[in-house]
């Protein structure tokens, strides 16, 4: 059997593009693993009518709805190379079966490349988190500490402290000019040097010189990457932004390879669950189009890769 399309990674931004799909009455070959980003946190924010529920309710139920419709199907499990030409690839699944389809779509989000920093990890998703949209609110405008991986604008920061009290906790990742520090007392941001030797209790912050300094929460901004490799090595062309490397499309969620678009966190930014549903949605439609008027499959232009 051929499927119309091929969604690799069953999370928001792949549902939402397959629910456009199957509602197009088009073929669905979904294959997912089960590692949603987000799987470490236990409330969702700042999704239209679903705020404040479980992500992974969230997941749940929208599989329960893609499920309803008989031109989907569901593959647990990981794919693990994808092969061929527009019309006709084959993907080849961790259990060993091969699937054909029209079309891909990676939707295989992003792993987060955390600071190193003892305690962190544990926390990630609970009290350190990366998107204030998704969580300032709940943090009460208590402190709330910013851990430096690289040069942070005070302009950046200024945009937390409508969330609470931010204090810049640099940790040998950035320099301070006096124009820096000076703009950061004008926002009122305070700055801590010391090192970060570990994140105790809730979100507080031990420092190489023994103080305790207590925060409602902390935000780091992890450096992402592509969850997989394995849409560069279908030949997708990669490229890098401010929050690391991303597979390159253009307007229409096409990447470099004539007949794989992308979507989701590992194809835009900044990330959250409602715009990964939003540009997964936009890139089924997509599809979609591709299917109906073959002539506008034409890749997006060649980025220079990220190798």
């Amino acid at each position: 059997m051929q499927h119309d399309i091929i969604v690799i990674g069953g999370s928001y931004a792949g549902m939402a593009a397959a629910l456009q799909l199957v509602r197009a009455r088009k073929s669905v070959l979904v294959i997912d693993e089960g590692r949603r980003r987000n799987r470490h946190a236990s409330h969702s924010h700042g999704f239209l009518g679903q705020d404040g529920v479980d992500p992974g309710e969230i997941a749940a139920t929208a599989r329960r709805q893609l499920e309803a419709y008989p031109t989907l199907t569901w593959l647990d499990g990981r794919a693990e190379s994808v092969t061929g030409q527009v019309d006709d690839f084959t993907v080849v699944a961790s259990d060993g079966t091969h699937h054909r389809g029209r079309r891909i779509l990676f939707a295989i989000g992003v792993s987060d490349q955390l600071p190193a920093i003892a305690g962190l990890v544990e926390r990630w998703g609970k009290s350190v988190f990366h998107c204030p949209y998704c969580h300032g609110y709940e943090l009460g405008q208590g402190r709330i500490g910013v851990i430096a991986s690289g040069p942070i604008p005070a302009s950046h920061l200024k945009l937390l402290t409508d969330w609470g009290s931010v204090t810049l906790l640099v940790n040998g990742a950035m320099e301070l000019d006096d124009e820096a520090r000076a703009a950061m007392q004008q926002y009122g941001i305070a700055i801590e040097t010391a090192s970060i030797e570990r994140i105790e209790g809730g979100a507080d912050v031990r420092t190489a010189d023994g103080r305790l300094l207590h925060f409602a929460g902390l935000f780091a901004v992890p450096r992402c990457a592509p969850s997989s490799p394995l849409a560069e090595a279908a030949g997708c062309a990669l490229e890098e932004t401010p929050m690391g490397v991303q597979l390159h499309v253009d307007a229409e969620n096409k990447t470099s390879v004539t007949g794989i678009f992308a979507c989701g966190d590992a194809a835009s930014a900044p990330h959250s669950v409602s715009l990964a549903v939003g540009n997964g949605a936009m890139a089924g439609i997509q599809l979609h189009r591709s299917l109906v008027w073959p002539e506008t499959v034409a890749p997006a232009h060649e980025a220079t890769a990220h190798r």
